[in-house]
Formats: structure tokens, sequence, C-alpha cells
């Protein structure tokens, strides 16, 4: 780890030291787009994982497929990750999508390891309030998602989706921009599905097959590239 990446990791570790009793009750979501194949995503990489270890936050590293051409195919890329970053690309009004790119709460973007940054837009969205409050609970091979209002929700619905993640996961990279280097990844998103859609009222209810082990996140959103409405995960 070279000196920049320590210090990306000791700001994010400080904070994260001094704000561990200022907890919310619905975690913010953090999503990092990064892959095996660019040189600048490992300290943005290594923030994510400082992340990863909280309770109130759900960190998810989504690996994206349009760094594989470069010498390297990132074996963590799923082409559905770079879909989702162009639609909040687009929700954004920008016309390009770049890596590291960090979106908090599905609406504030971060550019690359910019730990400042980052600790304010987690902060902001810590301090508001989300409108749904979602439960999970492991039955075996199925996790069973409970899904309440707590606020107004949005007119037209919202969408509920269910990321499996694997939590480490050391690639030895041999080609391409980072070839040479042993990079730990955490939080991988392996998949990202839309298990249903929610009006709002009422109580959401739904079972999903999980393999016992798998840590699992439930994300409400306004869409796909919406603000997110509310989140749980299971460790």
């Amino acid at each position: 780890m070279d000196n920049s990446m320590r210090f990306l990791v000791w700001c994010v570790a400080t904070w994260m030291a001094v704000t561990s009793v200022a907890l919310a009750d619905e975690p913010v979501v953090v999503e990092l787009f990064t892959s095996q194949g660019c040189s600048s995503c490992p300290p943005a990489d290594g923030m994510l994982a400082q992340l990863s270890e909280r309770d109130d936050i759900i960190a998810l590293a989504l690996h994206v497929d349009y760094w594989d051409y470069i010498g390297w195919k990132d074996d963590f890329a799923d082409p559905a990750h770079t879909v989702r970053q162009r639609g909040y690309s687009r929700a954004a009004g920008k016309r390009s999508i770049y890596t590291p790119q960090m979106v908090v709460g599905g609406v504030d973007h971060v550019l690359g390891a910019n730990p400042m940054q980052l600790m304010d837009a987690i902060d902001a969205h810590r301090k508001s309030t989300k409108p749904a409050h979602v439960t999970l609970r492991r039955d075996g091979n199925r996790v069973v998602i409970s899904i309440k209002a707590k606020g107004a929700m949005p007119s037209g619905g919202s969408i509920v989706q269910v990321a499996t993640v694997t939590p480490k996961a050391t690639v030895d990279i041999r080609r391409g921009e980072n070839a040479g280097r042993t990079i730990t990844y955490h939080n991988v998103v392996r998949k990202l599905v839309e298990v249903g859609t929610w009006n709002g009222r009422g109580t959401y209810r739904a079972t999903v097959q999980v393999p016992d082990g798998v840590r699992v996140a439930v994300i409400v959103q306004r869409s796909a590239s919406g603000p997110v409405l509310g989140a749980a995960q299971l460790r």
C-alpha cells in the first residue's frame, strides 16, 4: 500500500471512529463502481473496505466491464453494473461514466477516492430520514423481506432489489494497468436483481432464495437510478 492510499484509508478510519456513536435508523447505501483493470481504483477500493465494516453503511462494490479490453478481464464485472452506472449518470445530467466513482444514497456522486467529499455525502444522508423501513430475516436458504412506510413515499411506486455479496476476495492481477498487484476487494456484488415493486402502502413482503452464508443487501429505490428510500443488510 503506497503512502497516498494509506492516507486515504486513515482519513476514512478516523472519520469512522469519530462518527461511530451517531448511527442512523436506516443505513446509508454507498455504491463503488470499480474495476480490476483500473489503476486509479485501488485507493477507492481501500476506502470501501473500511466502510464495509460499518453496520450503518451498506458498502457495495459493483465491478464494471468497460475496462476489460485493456489487457485484463475483471471476473467480478457484470454488464448490468455498467448499465446501472449509466443510469445514474443520465439521472445526474452527465454524458460520461468513469471509475472509480461512488454514488451515495442513489443521488450524490463522488469522483475517485475523495474522502472528505465522501464523508460529507454520507453524513448528509445519515441525517436525512428515509421513508421506507426494511427488515430482513434469514430462514435457512431463504431471506424474508418486510418493508413498511415510515414517511411519505413518492408517487409512482418504488422497486425492491436484492444484492448478493461476496464479503472479501483477493485477486492476483497479471495483466493490464494493475499487472503484478495483488488486491483484496470487499463487498463485491455478484448479482443485483429487482425482485418486485411496491406502491408504498401497507407492508411489502417477499421471500428470496439465498444460500446460507451469503451476504445479502436489500435496496428500495424510486427507480434503478433514483434515490434510495430505504435499505438493510444481512451479514
